[in-house]
C-alpha cells in the first residue's frame, strides 16, 4: 500500500473532509473537494519508503486482530462445548473420560441429564432468564449529550464506534451526565437495535472511558466471577437475538428488548463449573485484551507517523526506529 493510501486513511485528512462537508440534513463532500486537499509532496523515493515503514505497522495490526479472532473462537469453542453441547456430561453418561481435561474437571459435571424447559440439561443445574444474571444499563439519547464540533469532553459511543473504534466521525461532549452512562474499559456492551444481520451483537469496550448512546446496553454481571461465563452466552445467542430482532424488523431495522431478555431461559450450571471455566477463559480474555490495546498503540503511532515525516519533524531513519521497536 502506497503513501497516497495512507494520506487518505490519516486523521488529518478524514478530518479536513469532514469538517469541510456541506448539508443539512445529510452531510456530503464532492470529488472536486476531495481532490483540493493540499499536503506537503514528499519525494517518490520518501513516499515509497513512508509506505514501507506504515505498512510494516499495518501487518502488525492485522497480525494481533487475527490471533485475537482465533482466540476468541477458541473461547467460544470451550464455552459451547461445556454450557450448549454439554460434551462433559454426555461423555460421562456414556462411561468416559471427557476429553481435554482433567479427573478433578470432569468431577464437577454430573453423569445424567435431566427434563427442564429447555429440554435435557445436566442433572442438578439451574435454568434462568438471561435478564436475572446482570443488569442492562441503556444508554442516553443522542440530544441529551448536546454533542459539540470541537471534540471537547468525551467521545459519544453508537453503533459505529463499537464496530471501529474512534473516528473523525464519532461525536463529543462534555455535558455532565449521570454515571450510569459512562463506560470504562472493560465493560461488557449489547448493541440490541438495528439491523439484525450486522449491527445486534456484543462487545467489550477496549477504549478510554466514553459517553454511551442509546440503542447499546451496558453490561454488569451481578456476580464478578461469572463475567467471562456472561460474555461469552451473549455471543453464543447472538443468532437467537438476530432471529428476535428480524420478527421485530421495521424498515430494515429491529430490536431486542427487555421483555426478550426475561422471557429467554439459558442453562445456568453451579458457581465451581463457571469458576473452572473461568480459568480457562480469562487468561484467553487478558490476551485478547493484550493484543487489542497493542494494536490500538500501533494503530496511534501509524497516524501520528505520517504529518511527522510529511512536515520533516522526522526523518525516515528515526521512524524506522521506533516501528522497529514498537514491533
Amino acid at each position: 500500500m502506497g503513501f497516497i493510501h495512507y494520506l487518505m486513511r490519516s486523521p488529518d485528512y478524514r478530518h479536513w473532509v469532514v469538517s469541510t462537508a456541506t448539508g443539512s440534513t445529510v452531510k456530503h463532500t464532492s470529488p472536486g473537494r476531495i481532490l483540493s486537499y493540499e499536503f506537503q509532496l514528499p519525494s517518490l523515493a520518501e513516499q515509497r519508503e513512508i509506505g514501507a515503514v506504515l505498512a510494516t505497522l499495518d501487518d502488525r495490526i492485522t497480525l494481533l486482530r487475527e490471533n485475537n479472532a482465533t482466540l476468541e473462537a477458541i473461547a467460544q469453542a470451550l464455552f459451547k462445548s461445556w454450557f450448549v453441547d454439554f460434551d462433559p456430561v454426555r461423555a460421562k453418561a456414556e462411561g468416559r473420560q471427557p476429553e481435554g481435561m482433567d479427573a478433578a474437571t470432569a468431577a464437577l459435571f454430573p453423569d445424567s441429564f435431566e427434563e427442564s424447559e429447555l429440554g435435557l440439561v445436566p442433572k442438578g443445574w439451574m435454568t434462568r432468564p438471561i435478564y436475572d444474571m446482570a443488569t442492562y444499563i441503556n444508554g442516553a439519547a443522542y440530544k441529551a449529550f448536546e454533542p459539540n464540533a470541537e471534540r471537547r469532553g468525551l467521545p459519544i459511543i453508537k453503533i459505529a464506534e463499537l464496530k471501529a473504534g474512534i473516528s473523525a466521525q464519532t461525536a463529543f461532549s462534555d455535558v455532565a451526565m449521570p454515571d450510569k452512562y459512562l463506560i470504562e474499559t472493560g465493560d461488557i456492551l449489547f448493541s440490541w437495535s438495528g439491523n439484525p444481520d450486522t449491527s445486534i451483537d456484543t462487545f467489550v469496550w477496549q477504549h478510554a472511558p466514553a459517553l454511551l448512546n442509546q440503542h447499546i446496553f451496558r453490561v454488569l454481571p451481578h456476580e464478578a466471577v461469572e463475567r467471562s461465563f456472561v460474555l461469552q452466552m451473549l455471543r453464543n445467542l447472538k443468532p437467537v437475538f438476530a432471529e428476535l430482532a428480524r420478527n421485530k424488523q421495521t424498515t430494515g431495522l429491529g430490536h431486542v428488548t427487555v421483555a426478550d431478555l426475561k422471557r429467554l431461559h439459558v442453562v445456568h450450571p453451579p458457581q465451581s463449573v463457571i469458576e473452572q471455566f473461568n480459568i480457562l477463559a480469562v487468561p484467553i480474555h487478558q490476551k485478547i485484551f493484550g493484543n487489542e490495546q497493542q494494536a490500538q498503540a500501533l494503530t496511534q503511532l501509524r497516524d501520528t507517523l505520517l504529518p511527522r515525516l510529511i512536515s520533516g519533524q522526522l526523518r525516515l531513519p528515526e521512524a524506522e526506529a521506533l516501528v522497529a521497536e514498537a514491533v
